[in-house]
């Protein structure tokens, strides 16, 4: 072998061994690149996972605000109105006072005409007629009760006079037939008595023997003997709806003896 063969086979040699020398090396880095790199994209993908949580919690939190603007505008409305209802409210109570006031007033003014009245009416019924005469006393007797009462309220006691009032007006727009009882010559008697509105008040007796009438000029009673009989008792018996009405023939005062 000559010398020229031998050094390119040192030469080849040398270069092999280069070569080989760094084909190692790369791939080390390369492994190290990669590595790197596969740390970085799971850092990344934690971040992203980090950064996505963030977002979904700060679009909660948006909405949660959302929704609480929402619940402060309908509480805003539903305050206004309050509001109106508190200075309708006030209004109200101020007439309420107004007329309360008011009432006092009328109240100190209408119970002296009650109590007018009252006594008007009782003077009334004891110069009146004397049909149901303890029905109607009684009634007067009620009402001075309740005048006098605080539990009852002053339109109540109004209301009860002014009925007393159309019951006795009513009195004279009716005709009435009721059983009671009357001295007669000093004894007395059960009889049928019959009023005709305010005109005319008769009795009769039990058995149909005796019969009279009020005299309201003299306010006594006077016999009638027989002659009314049968028209008295027609006039009972009409009253008490048992026959149609008709015509009946009775004694009464003329006009100006009420006067």
């Amino acid at each position: 072998m000559s010398l020229t063969h031998r050094r390119f086979r040192l030469l080849a040699g040398g270069v092999i061994l280069a070569l080989a020398y760094p084909v190692t090396g790369i791939s080390q880095s390369v492994d190290d690149v990669l590595a790197k790199q596969q740390s970085r994209t799971k850092l990344s993908q934690q971040s992203q996972q980090k950064i996505d949580a963030v977002v979904d919690e700060t679009r909660g939190l948006e909405d949660q605000y959302k929704a609480v603007l929402k619940e402060i505008e309908g509480l805003q409305v539903y305050n206004t109105l309050l509001e109106r209802q508190i200075i309708r409210q006030d209004m109200q109570m101020e007439q309420l006072m107004a007329s309360i006031d008011g009432v006092e007033v009328i109240n100190r003014q209408i119970v002296p005409l009650m109590t007018k009245m009252v006594d008007s009416l009782e003077q009334f019924v004891e110069l009146d007629v004397p049909f149901l005469l303890e029905e109607r006393r009684n009634r007067v007797a009620g009402l001075e009760e309740t005048l006098e009462r605080q539990d009852v309220t002053v339109a109540e006691k109004f209301r009860k006079v002014t009925e007393a009032y159309q019951i006795e007006n009513e009195f004279g727009r009716t005709i009435e037939s009721y059983k009671g009882e009357l001295d007669i010559d000093g004894a007395v008697r059960q009889v049928d008595f019959l009023r005709i509105g305010r005109i005319g008040l008769v009795y009769q007796s039990e058995d149909g023997k005796l019969s009279g009438s009020w005299d309201q000029r003299n306010r006594t009673w006077i016999d009638l003997g027989s002659g009314y009989r049968s028209e008295i008792r027609k006039g009972i018996r009409i009253a008490r709806k048992e026959i149609a009405p008709e015509l009946l023939m009775m004694p009464v005062d003329a006009p100006e003896a009420n006067q």
